[in-house]
């Protein structure tokens, strides 16, 4: 099995060559800010049309949006309860009247940490609301257009990592939802669209880190020296682009970082 791992010096410049995208249209699921906002920010960079999806951000995407156009980009934002099939499907139907259709889908939104929602909210989310998400954007996917996947190698390697008790159903609803959509690779191969996971350890600077610090402090810094090092937002969105566009791995995975804590 072909394992594809990214060096662990990554740069922060956008990996992508101007232009090498245009023509390209492409959503980024949750990219008002964080991770998101960066890959979006690097695809407009190389000239790609992008969707800039949020669930209750406007203002946040507005200015991402309004950014990118200031740089002679390409930009519309579309907000989406991605647990919300019918806020999907008019998702979709806003993108498929603005740019007719997506080449490149990055299915970068989860959670499950969040306060005040239901007990199976984490499930829902990055379980079935990644499937309804895919089989609603398979019909506006051109052929040659690609899939990426997010997670963590926390919940990729569920089976055998330490999580955090905070973290651990977030995990395993992440790599259920992974499995849901590795099952349909075939249909997808057939329909000539690649599918990559990307599986990135630890982000510093995102939410589920802060989140992660505050239930147990320290557990960062721990996890950093152990691995050597914790890619920044910027890095990770470098590495998220790079997928998107370079060949798909033999084992459609991307690792992001060190991976030898998870597989021994």
């Amino acid at each position: 099995m072909l394992v594809v791992c990214v060096p662990v010096s990554t740069p922060q410049t956008n990996p992508l060559q101007p232009g090498s995208l245009s023509g390209k249209r492409i959503l980024v699921t949750g990219s008002s800010r964080g991770i998101g906002a960066d890959t979006v920010a690097y695809f407009a960079e190389a000239g790609a049309q992008v969707v800039i999806n949020y669930r209750n951000k406007a203002a946040r995407a507005t200015k991402l949006a309004d950014a990118i156009r200031a740089k002679g980009g390409t930009a519309i934002t579309v907000a989406a309860d991605l647990t919300d099939a019918e806020s999907v499907t008019a998702m979709f139907d806003v993108i498929r009247a603005e740019y007719g259709g997506l080449d490149i889908l990055v299915m970068n939104a989860s959670g499950g940490m969040e306060s005040g929602m239901a007990e199976d909210y984490a499930m829902q989310l990055n379980r079935d609301a990644q499937v309804n998400l895919l089989n609603a954007a398979v019909p506006l996917l051109s052929e040659g257009a690609r899939v990426v996947f997010i997670t963590s190698h926390q919940a990729h390697f569920v089976a055998t990592a330490s999580n955090i008790d905070i973290y651990e159903p977030v995990a395993r609803s992440k790599r259920a939802g992974e499995d849901a959509l590795r099952a349909v690779i075939p249909q997808l191969t057939e329909a000539g669209i690649g599918f990559v996971v990307v599986s990135g350890d630890m982000i510093q600077g995102t939410i589920t880190a802060t989140l992660l610090e505050r239930a147990n402090p320290g557990a960062i810094s721990a996890r950093e020296d152990s691995a050597g090092k914790l890619y920044n937002v910027s890095e990770f969105a470098a590495e998220i682009a790079l997928a998107a566009v370079e060949p798909v791995p033999a084992n459609n995975t991307r690792y992001v970082g060190d991976i030898s804590d998870f597989i021994g």
